[in-house]
């Protein structure tokens, strides 16, 4: 009978076919989410220890800010800026924790020192967003199956600064991109100052991800930082005098 109806074979092998495609096709979107999930936590892990550790750092040099013997003051003090600059530049560190307790303890001198070592910092941070090509950047996201997100990189990865802001205002999905694009320094300048900015990695994520964007000139992004943190340095000095 099978014989004598072709086409009734034909339709119960293709029934078959996606019977089983369904039945695959679960596990491997199963498994999919599982490696996704497995991705985020480590990097959620990675952000964590890097938080961590600079938190012992910082622990450790507040607690010797005030070594017992004369001759160490002067090293500890370069240590202690040394340490606020690399945990400043450093996404997910916690460098401000520092720079609060340095300017407390230091007075007007350590302010300033403190304003300054913040420039420093965020301006390194930058830079080395800057070394980072967006192609490596869109293979991290493809990593975590954002694929538009990553085909979106690759596609302005060539463009000068003018083309890629061009690009994104004419091509963005959501309304507000335009805006926040539009008003790119603004937003940079509210994210620094943001409690919660430690979700992006705190001023060196800023300063990396504002790099790496390719829409900041050095030196407007340099001016931009200097007025954003100006704020909590002339808080202190008013509380100083």
């Amino acid at each position: 009978m099978a014989l004598d109806n072709p086409q009734g074979v034909l339709v119960q092998r293709n029934i078959g076919k996606e019977l089983m495609m369904l039945v695959t096709r679960q596990p491997t979107a199963a498994v999919s989410r599982i490696k996704l999930l497995l991705k985020i936590a480590t990097i959620v892990a990675i952000a964590a220890l890097l938080n961590y550790g600079g938190h012992l750092v910082v622990g450790r040099i507040e607690f010797q800010l005030w070594p017992e013997h004369d001759h160490m003051v002067v090293a500890m003090f370069w240590l202690s800026m040394t340490a606020y600059v690399l945990l400043m530049a450093l996404p997910f560190a916690p460098g401000i924790e520092l720079g609060l307790a340095l300017m407390m303890v230091l007075g007007t001198k350590g302010i300033v020192l403190v304003y300054i070592c913040t420039l420093v910092s965020l301006s390194l941070s930058f830079m080395v967003g800057r070394l980072i090509p967006l192609e490596v950047f869109a293979r991290f996201l493809g990593w975590l199956h954002l694929k538009n997100a990553r085909d979106l990189l690759i596609r302005i990865g060539l463009l000068d600064a003018e083309e890629k802001l061009n690009y994104l205002l004419n091509t963005a999905p959501l309304r507000i991109i335009p805006f926040l694009l539009k008003h790119r320094y603004l937003l940079v300048a509210f994210i620094l100052n943001l409690p919660g900015n430690a979700l992006v990695g705190g001023g060196g994520g800023v300063g990396v991800i504002a790099g790496m964007s390719g829409l900041y000139p050095f030196f407007r992004y340099l001016l931009l930082i200097g007025l954003a943190i100006l704020p909590l340095p002339l808080f202190f000095l008013f509380c100083k005098m």
